[in-house]
């Protein structure tokens, strides 16, 4: 029987005594609960985000010191994966050192690099070969070294054979688990920095229940947790599965710094499993195999207990149908804990406008606090100095300024709304009227344009200048403060620049930058019925910037295009890259699934036309926004997901096209 720990630790890039702090501690809990063979992330001594610093050498010689002199020695009576960057031979490698009984028994190297959407591992690591093995010298002091094994190994210890499968290995369709099953592994282990996104946790969850089925094993899978480096956030999810048995799960989205799950495996069950197996040849050459004298295995007599598991209820809403919501909420929450934390921030100001971005910011930095005290309300009480035994709204009172900012185009329902949000969460509200700083602006550019400004001719400028009015003293309370500024652009408004820099869109975090308007619009309306009611002044309202006269009755969709539109012409375009063109004939051909979208050849032109023109002329702007959270497959960020051309030529081509398609060229 082999009693089985994995664990989500929460790092922070070149944290090295914050890492290994963490590190230490679940070696020292795992010993107390008796776990024999212990499972950390993918490089969670350095931590994962370290980006072009993994090519300095000092980041290389300490993370390596780390190992040595902190963690090596506290691994008596227990066998520890654990990940690090290394160099040899003139490159880097993504590595885990397996550490047994106080030794460093070798060095495990990744064989395939995540290189799509927000990572760049061939970047900074070069993959190892498969089935190649060499020797790497560890200096212990000026004349002492030590030779370990590095690359594809196989671990045997006391009959018990662990392999690995580093993250990306697992994903793809050549994995090593299918060799390391032909040469007999008992367990594998899967140490990784898997990045959260919508529904993921049903991927893993296949390939490692999965895996363990069909390679006739222990799979162990160990993650990352929290916001580590600004952008993407992990949900910490761990597991042990053994032969098709998903045996512990460990929770997600923790507040914890780190999270200790356990199981029972039994391994030598395994091997009359798989012996029974008819398909089942194995591989005999084990020059690869690396034996180390420690025995994993815990003894059981007759009447002696198995050792207590480490496993964790499941959470509420894991099965809940609102899951998509749910894991927004909790993702994005935990991202706010963490970029809060790790800037050394008190609070966060935003500009709260009465409309559904700003309404749902606040929400969620309400959230944050909400769940961070239910999981950790010690860590929370740390980090922010307040007394979690308080109502949560005095301490919500304390994390969050909100101010409505108005003009004479702002209504008195906005306000309303944005004041009773306020209430409900307990954040401190104020109302400032920017019409004066307005009325300035404009008297200065009346003068410099020898003519008064018009809504006719001047309508972008005169809704620009009332938004960036607004920019400077929400930002002077945020440094008065010593906060962070949120920006409540979404993923929508990036899409197609309906933002103004310097205005909307100044702030520190854009919590919203990841998504898109039609999700928000509904993850508020679930967010009314699951956590605050006074959402429904908000949600009863249709999305304006009120930034023109009221008496133009302005709403988002008329100055774009139906939301809903939108979005399935972005994801075509972006996601699918699809021209014009066939995005018009995919729209007709789903006319049935999407009988909303029956708009006339002209009018469905004129909105794909502006799609295309829009994103176009407006990439600079999605350069310069404030750092987003990464949640899913469709983000627009350019610095880690979604590259454009600052300058292009705008879809002319393409959109000419179109038009000779469906007989425009002389109508419109």
């Amino acid at each position: 029987m082999l009693h089985i720990g994995t664990a989500s630790i929460n790092t922070t890039p070149k944290d090295w005594e914050g890492n290994t702090r963490s590190i230490l501690e679940i070696i020292d809990a795992a010993k107390q609960q008796s776990i024999r063979l212990l499972c950390l992330p993918e490089l969670a001594i350095s931590g994962y985000g370290c980006e072009d610093d993994f090519h300095a050498p000092y980041v290389h010689a300490t993370a390596l010191e780390m190992l040595l002199h902190k963690i090596v020695p506290a691994t008596q009576d227990i066998a520890v994966a654990v990940g690090l960057p290394l160099f040899f031979k003139g490159a880097v490698f993504n590595t885990i050192a397996f550490v047994v009984n106080g030794t460093l028994a070798g060095l495990a190297a990744k064989k395939h690099l995540a290189g799509d959407g927000i990572h760049y591992e061939p970047r900074f690591f070069k993959p190892w070969p498969v089935d190649t093995v060499s020797t790497y010298r560890v200096r212990l002091a000026d004349s002492v070294s030590l030779e370990v094994p590095l690359g594809d190994l196989l671990f045997e210890l006391d009959g018990v054979q662990i392999g690995f499968e580093i993250c990306e290995d697992a994903w793809v369709a050549a994995r090593p688990g299918i060799g390391l099953a032909q040469r007999g592994v008992h367990v594998i282990l899967n140490p990784s920095a898997s990045h959260f996104s919508f529904l993921k946790t049903h991927t893993r969850e296949r390939f490692v229940v999965e895996g363990s089925r069909s390679f006739n094993c222990a799979y162990v899978y160990a993650n990352l947790l929290g916001n580590e480096a600004g952008r993407a956030i992990y949900d910490g999810e761990c597991m042990i599965a053994h032969g098709g048995e998903l045996l512990s799960r460990g929770p997600r989205f923790s507040f914890r710094p780190w999270v200790l799950t356990s199981a029972c495996a039994d391994v030598q069950n395994t091997q009359v499993k798989r012996s029974r197996i008819a398909s089942y040849t194995p591989a005999l050459d084990n020059n690869r195999t690396i034996r180390v004298a420690f025995s994993p295995k815990v003894q059981i007599g007759n009447n002696d207990p198995l050792p207590e598991p480490m496993t964790h209820a499941t959470q509420a809403f894991a099965t809940s149908a609102n899951l998509k919501a749910e894991e927004f909420a909790r993702a994005v929450a935990l991202g706010l804990y963490d970029y809060k934390r790790k800037a050394a921030a008190k609070g966060f100001a935003i500009s709260l406008s009465g409309g559904a971005d700003s309404a749902a910011c606040a929400a969620l930095v309400y959230l944050m606090a909400k769940f961070a005290i239910a999981d950790n309300p010690q860590g929370f009480a740390r980090s922010t100095g307040l007394d979690t035994q308080r109502p949560l709204r005095e301490i919500v009172s304390q994390l969050l300024t909100c101010v409505y900012q108005k003009t004479v185009n702002s209504s008195t329902t906005t306000e309303t709304a944005a004041r009773t949000l306020a209430t409900e969460i307990g954040a401190r509200f104020h109302v400032f009227d920017v019409q004066p700083l307005v009325d300035n602006y404009e008297k200065l550019l009346t003068d410099y344009l020898g003519r008064d400004l018009t809504w006719e001719a001047d309508d972008i400028a005169r809704q620009n200048i009332q938004a960036r009015c607004r920019a400077p003293s929400i930002w002077t309370i945020a440094n008065v403060e010593g906060y962070l500024l949120i920006t409540t652009s979404n993923r929508s408004e990036a899409a197609v620049g309906y933002c103004t820099m310097d205005g909307d869109t100044a702030g520190s975090i854009a919590p919203l930058g990841g998504i898109d308007k039609d999700f928000l619009l509904k993850w508020l309306h679930w967010a009314e019925t699951e956590h605050l009611p006074s959402l429904r002044t908000i949600n009863v309202q249709k999305p304006t910037a009120e930034l023109r006269p009221q008496t133009s009755r302005q709403t988002d969709e008329a100055d774009l295009m139906p939301y809903g539109l939108l979005n399935y012409i972005q994801k075509a375009a972006v996601i699918d890259k699809q021209s014009p063109l066939e995005i018009y004939q995919r729209i007709r051909q789903h006319a049935r699934s999407y009988p909303e979208f029956q708009y006339e050849d002209q009018q469905l032109y004129i909105y794909i036309e502006r799609y295309f023109t829009l994103w176009s002329r407006n990439q600079w702007k999605r350069e310069r926004y404030a750092p987003s959270f990464h949640v899913d497959d469709e983000n627009l960020d350019p610095r880690t997901w979604c590259r454009f051309p600052i300058l292009s030529g705008c879809y002319k081509y393409e959109l000419k096209q179109l038009k000779e398609t469906l007989g425009l060229l002389d109508k419109y």
